[in-house]
Parts: structure tokens; sequence; C-alpha cells
């Protein structure tokens, strides 16, 4: 069965998350993703020494040439897959592709239906855009920090690489999008997508808090509901940890009281809708934490699934990395490296009924297609690839070899 973007080319210089997660997306739909690396290999890899683990979950299902851009004869060779390509990833810092001849007024006007999709931390242009970004300072002046933690507390920032991440998926969305305005058009464009804009949306619950309230909102709420609007809404110990607990709708609360055998307070005014539950928000955790501190945190997950009230166990990495539902629904994938033997990597979480995504294929090595690409896409004989590689101009396996 064919995949949904099976014929695209896609020229990846991502680096680290953002842009290689976008790329990942779309070599899991199909699309023949080509991860063009430095001699010396992506950030990632220079970073970290070699094939981190991180790098090998977001390039899975990738051809990897490794070529020198900086250079004239590298930059050709470049070109000449540019002029084949249907979509290039790049999130480099802003005006890098510039300084390389590379960026999107120049790579237009030689292929007029590339995608030419950048990932940026503050996007193109405003005023913060020349401001160096990673996850963690987008984190900062995103608001991400000022919302996470304890009001006592310094900000924090959240565990997951969030922002690069929203960037990549952003990405990924946008690419799709000027495919689909190419279909009609003949037609490329330039997909621009910041981290920053990414994450603002994010904010919901504690903007909305901060416009209804007049601007009087704690900025950290700890477990809580951002904008102090759903109770309870928090995390709660248990004799082995913790579990979350949220009442969304008054029904939920309801049945939670009847599960605690808290029935007392069914009648009681302080508790009767959200809006005076969110009023009395402390006491209600003080009532779901005295019920919950003398269980395990398994047994009342049972009592909540049966009562519908929505909930989680908190799990720590350990079970995260051995989940079964996870693995069943094809997210963890057990896989073998050429190097570094079994491995787990991600599958896919777009699901497309006619495009399965059946088989995950290891991250390549630095340089490892470099030979097969320049072959297959652009004619080079053995010739013309031994002098590339013998000027370093390219890395391939022969490279290796020698």
């Amino acid at each position: 069965m064919k995949k949904a973007l099976e014929d695209l080319i896609v020229l990846d210089l991502g680096q680290i998350y953002n842009g290689p997660y976008c790329s990942l997306m779309l070599a899991f739909q199909g699309a023949k993703v080509i991860k063009v690396e430095p001699l010396n290999g992506e950030n990632l890899r220079v970073r970290r020494k070699g094939d981190c683990h991180e790098l090998l979950m977001l390039n899975s299902n990738k051809l990897g040439i490794s070529l020198d851009l900086k250079s004239p004869e590298g930059k050709a060779v470049f070109l000449e897959l540019v002029k084949k390509a249907d979509v290039l990833v790049e999130n480099f810092s802003l005006g890098a592709m510039d300084r390389l001849g590379l960026g999107y007024d120049v790579l237009n006007k030689i292929n007029p239906q590339l995608i030419y999709a950048t990932g940026k931390g503050y996007g193109l242009d405003g005023p913060y855009a020349d401001r160096p970004a990673m996850d963690l300072t987008i984190q900062a002046m995103g608001g991400v920090m000022a919302t996470t933690g304890f009001a006592d507390r310094p900000p924090v920032k959240a565990g997951p690489a969030l922002c690069d991440f929203l960037g990549g998926i952003h990405l990924f969305g946008g690419i799709t999008t000027a495919l689909y305005h190419r279909e009609k058009t003949g037609k490329g464009q330039l997909v621009e997508v910041s981290m920053h804009d990414a994450i603002y949306p994010t904010l919901a619950s504690a903007l909305g808090a901060y416009y209804s309230q007049g601007g009087k909102v704690s900025q950290r709420t700890g477990n809580q509901h951002s904008g102090m609007a759903t109770a309870p809404y928090n995390v709660y110990p248990t004799e082995d940890g913790y579990i979350a607990i949220l009442c969304v709708a008054d029904r939920q609360w309801q049945s939670l009281l009847k599960v605690m055998n808290k029935e007392e307070f069914l009648e009681d005014e302080r508790f009767q809708t959200n809006i005076d539950r969110s009023a009395n928000t402390y006491l209600v955790d003080e009532i779901v934490t005295g019920w919950t501190s003398g269980k395990k945190k398994m047994d009342i997950a049972d009592m909540l699934i049966k009562a519908n009230v929505p909930h989680a166990p908190v799990q720590a990495i350990d079970e995260v990395a051995d989940d079964p539902h996870l693995k069943q629904r094809g997210m963890i994938r057990e896989i073998v490296h050429p190097k570094e033997g079994k491995i787990r990597v991600p599958g896919s979480p777009i699901r497309l009924s006619d495009s399965v995504l059946e088989e995950v294929i290891p991250a390549p090595m630095i340089g490892q297609h470099t030979d097969q690409v320049l072959q297959e896409l652009l004619g080079f004989d053995e010739e013309k690839l031994t002098y590339l590689r013998d000027n370093n101009i390219i890395r391939s396996i022969e490279t290796m070899k020698q």
C-alpha cells in the first residue's frame, strides 16, 4: 500500500530536536528524507560524542549524507540536490542559511516548487528575532517557566523539551499545508514557525485567568489548575507515590465523593459547583488528600476507573519506558541498530488508516548513504565520488573504511 508522502524528497538540515522531529514525521509518512550533516555530524552527535540515544530516537527512517556546505564544491552538490527536492527543513540560527548562500530567495530561484521550511526560536522578524534560542530560553521568555512550579518558590522549566517539539509539530503541519497549496498552484513557498509563537497558545488557562481576573492571579500554581479555575485538580500523595485527580464536571465530583465515602459533602454549599469548589480549593485538596494518602495508587486508580473520575497514577520514567499501552500502540518500537544493537525508539503518533507505519529503520550513521543518494539522485559515478571524498567535500561509508 502506497504511503501518503511516498513520492516526496526531503532535504533535512535539522539539528538536535526541532527540525529532526519535524522531518521524522515526514519520514514516517513515507517521504524520502535525506539527513544532510556536516562531515563531523550534526550538533547532537558532536556535543554528545557520537550517536546518543536522542539522535537515534529522532532520525529513524532517514537516509544520511555528510557534506561540507561551506566549500564551493559541497555547496554545488547541495544545490543539485535542491533541484530534485520537494521540501527543505532547517532550524539553524537566524541568518545561518543566508550566510551559506542557501537562503530561501536563492533556493526558490533554483527550484520554485520547493517548500522551504524554517524553524526558529523567535521567527524571522520581530524584536526578539536576533536572540539566541534553545528550548530553555523559549520556556523562560514564553511564560512556561513563570507558570511552572509553586508560588513560594523560583520558576522552574517543564521537564520535557516542549518548545522544541511543539515547534517541530507546527513545522510539519505548515509543510503539509504548503504541499496541499502546491498541488493547486504548482508553487512552493516559505514555511516559518517560531517556537515562541507555538508555545503561546498553550498558556490558555493562565492567560484566561489573567484576563478574566484583571491580572490578579498567581503565576505558579504547582500542580493545581493554571487559572485556579477547577477543583479538585492536583497531584495527591499515596502510600506508594502520587496520583493525579481532577473533576471538570460536577457529576465527577459527586462520583468521587461517593468513592471516598464522603457523601456528607454532597449537599455542602462550598462544593456544589466547580465555581464553589475553586473558591475553596485548599479545603477540597485537604479532603482528597486525607483519602488518597492511606491507599496505594493503583488501588485508587481501579476505583476511579469504575467511577469514571479523571485520574492517572504518576509514572516514573522507567515505567513510561516500559509502558504496555505505548507498546501495544506501536509508540515504543524495538529495533536493531548496526552499532548499538537492540534499542527502543518512538513510532509515529500520527495514524493514517491507509498509510500504516509497518517498519522503523535505525537512524543513519554519519554519511551512511552519501554514495547511494548522490548516485541515485544525481548520477555521480565512482570517479566523482572518490574525488569528493579525497577532497573532504563528502563523507561516506567508504571514507570510514580508509
